[in-house]
Formats: structure tokens, sequence, C-alpha cells
């Protein structure tokens, strides 16, 4: 047995005894030695008290010594009684049948019936508590704190991002819907109370790749004074079934325990597509993941304190019940910037950058009509590639024709990759 432990943790079998045979050494050791002073203390008589003292300080050293080992060997006992136990098995307990009997469902998804060791209190075990099962005869040995999925767990945004709305160009229409729709109901709910009416439940955004969706949603983690949950659809399509509508529910209920909270779901046409009636098992899953979304934006239980943000660039197969009133009842737009927009967007890329005079930046607005804030960002940062490359102190005129040459040329699917080499 000790052999086969050794194999599976990679440790070398005989340190376990070797360590506990050398500290009973020790402990024998230390105790014939306090056993030989306590007699030699005895045989001494008064005139002899400082040599006593000196014998007495000396076993209160080898005392405080054997505790010490003592404390050693009792922590090596455990880490040795921890590694030798066998690993347990998960599960969620479906149903108490009574008589010490339930029904459990595995990580596969399958239902079985089990029994429950003498050794758990059954006041603890109930419908949807965890619990681990014995490997071999699948018996519950013991219940397990109800936790969350660690995707769930790791969606809560700790570190607010660094974007700010200043950062953000020629979109001051679209933040200032978002702070009426997102951070108004959740710093003044009382101006809603006072007026009679609900604030709406969640704002849509929706717009074309690279005009700005996810940046706003940064800026609005940054700027929001509350809990911010951030989720990409396709995170919650799971493989087994059940397990995306769990992380849904899951999703939910850590935003009421985290409330006043914001939650953001990014791309989510992943699960949110029409239902078109297909009957492969993966579309069902996705189906009912949805479903799920949609019982927890309007069901039962109210979302009070809780607002829902979501982005997508196909709003045209979101499916119809996700955008009704009561759910994303509010649908804004993220337009492609246009002239005015671009100027204020390629001013937010150049702050940091050495520009030379000859640079005229509404000249440069006016001739990217059909780029978009994710490409006037990429503009700059080839533009400052190609000063590098010709190693000028600073972008000039040229370098920014190369570099809209380059994403031009990039755009109608040309494979031109500029100048070879950095500095060739």
């Amino acid at each position: 047995m000790t052999e086969a432990i050794g194999k599976e943790t990679g440790q070398d079998t005989e340190e376990g005894p070797a360590e506990d045979k050398d500290s009973n050494m020790r402990i024998d050791s230390l105790e014939e030695e306090i056993r030989l002073l306590k007699n030699q203390i005895r045989s001494m008589d008064y005139s002899q008290s400082l040599e006593r003292d000196a014998y007495k300080r000396e076993l209160s050293a080898l005392y405080d010594e054997l505790n010490i080992i003592r404390r050693e060997k009792k922590n090596l006992q455990k880490q040795l009684d921890d590694i030798m136990q066998p690993p347990l098995l998960v599960g969620d307990v479906v149903e108490d049948l009574g008589n010490g009997e339930v029904i459990i469902r595995n990580g596969t998804g399958q239902s079985f019936i089990t029994t429950i060791s003498d050794s758990v209190d059954r006041v603890d075990i109930s419908a949807g508590v965890r619990v681990g099962l014995d490997k071999n005869n699948l018996c519950i040995i013991r219940a397990l704190s109800k936790g969350k999925d660690p995707i769930i767990m790791g969606s809560e945004v700790l570190e607010r991002p660094v974007t700010s709305y200043s950062e953000i160009g020629g979109l001051e229409g679209v933040i200032g819907e978002l702070k009426e729709s997102v951070e108004l109901p959740l710093t003044h709910p009382e101006l809603f109370k006072n007026i009679g009416i609900k604030p709406p439940s969640g704002v849509m955004l929706v717009g074309a790749p690279g005009t700005g969706k996810t940046l706003i949603a940064k800026a609005v983690a940054n700027s929001a004074k509350c809990t911010f949950i951030r989720m990409v659809g396709s995170e919650l399509v799971q493989k087994f079934i059940g397990e995306g509508g769990r992380l849904v529910r899951e999703l939910f209920q850590l935003a009421r325990e985290k409330r006043p909270c914001i939650i953001f779901i990014d791309e989510i046409d992943a699960i949110g597509a029409k239902r078109l009636g297909m009957d492969t098992t993966g579309d069902r899953e996705v189906q009912r993941t949805l479903m799920q979304l949609l019982a927890e934006m309007d069901g039962f239980q109210p979302l009070e304190n809780i607002a829902v943000m979501a982005a997508t660039n196909r709003i045209d197969i979101i499916d119809e019940a996700l955008i009704r009133p009561g759910r994303f009842d509010r649908i804004v737009e993220v337009p492609m910037p246009d002239t005015e927009a671009r100027l204020a967007i390629l001013k937010i890329h150049i702050r940091d950058m050495k520009l030379s005079r000859s640079v005229n930046l509404k000249a440069i607005a006016r001739e990217t009509e059909s780029f978009s804030g994710a490409d006037l960002r990429n503009l700059c940062t080839e533009a400052g590639m190609f000063a590098i490359r010709n190693r000028h102190r600073s972008v000039n005129k040229e370098d920014m024709r190369m570099a809209m040459e380059k994403l031009r040329a990039r755009m109608n699917g040309s494979q031109d990759s500029g100048p070879a080499g950095m500095f060739g």
C-alpha cells in the first residue's frame, strides 16, 4: 500500500518511515537525557545551588526541544494520513429517499442510488448538496460545502480596467445612454422609484467589429462603483447536458450575492442565437442554456440592483425572446465612426506619440472613411512601426501614408506586408 502511494505521489516511500524512525530516536534520546538530569538534580544538596540552577535551565531547554520534535512528528503523521487517504468522487444530491438512501448525479450526468455512511450527519444531506463519494462502493463519505464553478468565480473583475470614458472618442451619445441605463439605476435607484418606473432590465450593445463595444464595457467597469462580472458567451456552452444552465444560474446567484452588480456577457450570440428546431444534441444544449438565461432575466426572482449588459455584432441572429421588453429592452447601436468621430479617435491614439508637424489629422480622418475605431488604432501603430523601420525620430506624413496603404491592402485582401525587415 505504501509503495503504491509513493508511486502515485512521485515521492520516496522510504522517506516517511525513515523520518518517523529518526523522530522516535531523537525523542527517546531526549527523554533519557531528561531522566538523567532529573536524577542529578535530586542528588544535589543546597550547597550546589548554582550548579543546580544550571541543570534546571538545561532541563527546560530540553523540554522545549522535545515539544518541538513532538509537534513536527504530529504534523508529519497528519501529512502521511492525508496522503494515504483514498480520493473521493464528487456528486450532487438529487433526492433524499429516506432510510439512508439518496439519488446522486455525478459529473458526467449519470444518476444512481447510493447510501449514506454512518459517520455522516443526515441533517447535512439534502437536495442540491455536493457530497464526496467512496471510489469503490460510491457510498457518501462526507458532505461538501456548496461552491460555485471556477468559471463563475473567476468571472468577477477584481482589478478595475484602466480604460476610462475619456479614452473613447466619438461615442458620447452611446456613453450617455449607458450611464442613464446602467449606472444611474445602481447609484440612484430612488430617482426611478420617485417617477414610478422600473429601470431597463438589460442593455445590448450592437455594432460592427472594432467599433468599441468591449472597450465601452471596460470603461463601465472602471467607472461603476460596484461589482463587475464579465463572461464570454462561449464559456457558457458546456459539453454535458445541464452544465450550461447551471453556469447561468450560478452566474446570477453570484450577482445577487455581490449586488449592486453589473453582468457583462460578451459575444452573446454564442448562446442567444435563434432557435431553429435543430435536432442535434449540441444545439439542444445551447437552447437549454438560452432558456435558463431567459428565465433568470425575467423570471420569478426580480433583478434588483443588478444590471445586465451584452455585446454582439450579429443582432440579426439573436433570438427574439432575448430582446423583448423585460429582458434586453434597450438596444444601443455602436455605429461606425464618422469624420468627426475618427478625428477624435485619432487624437486619443496619438497622445503619447511623437508626431511630426507634417501630419494632418483632419485629412487622415477624411481619407479613412471605412475605418473602425480598431482600424484607426492599428493605423497609428503601423505608422509608428514604419517610423522605427525608417529610423525617424517622429512619425511623419510619409509614415502615415505607408501605414494607410498597408491597411487598405489588408482590408482589400492583399498580402502586402510593407517593407521587409525591421531595419532593412
